[in-house]
C-alpha cells in the first residue's frame, strides 16, 4: 500500500483506492435513493478514501448507472479525482432486456462496444477508468474480443481492461491477443470462501504482478447471519483477533484478513451505510501477524492446515 491509500494494479496500469465502492446494491434498499442521496453517498465514500466505484451493466436489473450518474452529475467533485469501473458480457433475462430470451453470456465486439457506449451515457462520463469482461465466455472469440477492447483502449472511452471470475488459462487466451497487460482479475473470495488460496487464482496474480479486486469480501453478508457451523466458527476467530488487535468491528478483521496477502488484494465493499463504510475502512490499518490469519483460515476449514 502507498502512504496515500492507493494500490497500481500493474506496474504500468491504472492505481486504484485500497478498498473499492461496490455499487451492486445502490438500489436494494427499501426506499429507492435520489440523486441527491447518492451524490451525498459518492462525497462521503471518496472522503474516507473509497474513490474507486465498481459497477456492471447489469446492476440492479440495468438500473444502477443511471442512478449513480444522476448523482455525480450533482456531486460537487472533480471526475478525475475518482475511478468508474464497470462490467459487461452477461446478458440477463430482464423485462429492461426483453431481447434476452434466457441467461447467456455475449463477448462479441457489437454487444462490448454497446455496452460501453451505454455504460458512458448512463454514467454521464466520457471514459471509463477500467473495464472489465464479467463472466468468462464459452463461445469468446479471442481475437474479436481482444480487438475490440483494444480498439476502446485506442479510441479513450476505456483507459485500462481487465477479466472477472476468469481461471489463468481463460486470462492467458485473452491476453496473448492483446496488445497491453490485464489490469486485473475480479474473483470472489472472503473468509467464508478460500478456494482462491489453492485453485491457482492467486499464484497466476503474484506470478505476473497483477492486483486481483475481490468481491463479495464478507461472503455477501452471510459471515454474520449465517448460523452455519462454518459462520459461527470464523465470527469467534474474527472475535478472538478482533480482541487481540484491539479492533472493535468483526467485518474490519475480515477485510484485514484479506489484506494481508501477498497478491496485494483489492476488496469490493458492498454495503451502502456510511458508518459501515467507516468501520471497514479501518481495515487498513489492522496488521494480522501470521498466526492470526491461520487461526481464521483454520476456523473457516474446520481443521488445521496439514
Amino acid at each position: 500500500m502507498s502512504h496515500d491509500g492507493r494500490i497500481a494494479l500493474t506496474k504500468n496500469g491504472p492505481s486504484l483506492s485500497r478498498l473499492v465502492f461496490g455499487a451492486w446494491r445502490l438500489l436494494d434498499g427499501a426506499g429507492r435513493p435520489d440523486a441527491e442521496a447518492v451524490a451525498r453517498l459518492i462525497g462521503t465514500a471518496v472522503d474516507l478514501g473509497l474513490t474507486s466505484f465498481d459497477h456492471a451493466d447489469i446492476y440492479g436489473n440495468y438500473e444502477v448507472e443511471a442512478a449513480f450518474g444522476a448523482g455525480l452529475a450533482r456531486w460537487t467533485g472533480k471526475r478525475d479525482e475518482i475511478e468508474l469501473i464497470s462490467k459487461c458480457d452477461i446478458m440477463l433475462a430482464s423485462d429492461n432486456r426483453p431481447q434476452n430470451r434466457l441467461k447467456h453470456y455475449d463477448t462479441s465486439a457489437a454487444h462490448i462496444t454497446a455496452s460501453v457506449d451505454r455504460s458512458l451515457a448512463n454514467l454521464g462520463t466520457d471514459y471509463l477508468d477500467l473495464l472489465l469482461l464479467h463472466r468468462p465466455d464459452p463461445l469468446m472469440d479471442a481475437d474479436e474480443t481482444a480487438a475490440t477492447l483494444a480498439g476502446l483502449v485506442k479510441s479513450g472511452k476505456v483507459r485500462a481492461v481487465g477479466v472477472s471470475n476468469f481461471t489463468p488459462s481463460q486470462f492467458h487466451l485473452l491476453a496473448s491477443r492483446l496488445p497491453f497487460t490485464l489490469a486485473t482479475n475480479q474473483i470472489e473470495m472472503s473468509v467464508l470462501k478460500t478456494s482462491a488460496l489453492t485453485d491457482g487464482s492467486l499464484d497466476h496474480a503474484q506470478r505476473l504482478g497483477y492486483a486481483p479486486m475481490v468481491w463479495s469480501p464478507l461472503g455477501g453478508g452471510s459471515l454474520f447471519t449465517g448460523q452455519e457451523g462454518r459462520e459461527a466458527r470464523v465470527r469467534a476467530a474474527l472475535a478472538a483477533v478482533a480482541a487481540e488487535t484491539g479492533t472493535g468491528d468483526l467485518a474490519a478483521v475480515a477485510i484485514a484478513w484479506l489484506l494481508r496477502h501477498p497478491a496485494r488484494l483489492v476488496p469490493v465493499l458492498g454495503s451502502m451505510k456510511p458508518e459501515r463504510l467507516a468501520a471497514m475502512v479501518k481495515a487498513i490499518e489492522i496488521v494480522l501477524d501470521r498466526q492470526h490469519w491461520f487461526a481464521i483460515l483454520e476456523a473457516s476449514e474446520g481443521r488445521p492446515v496439514a
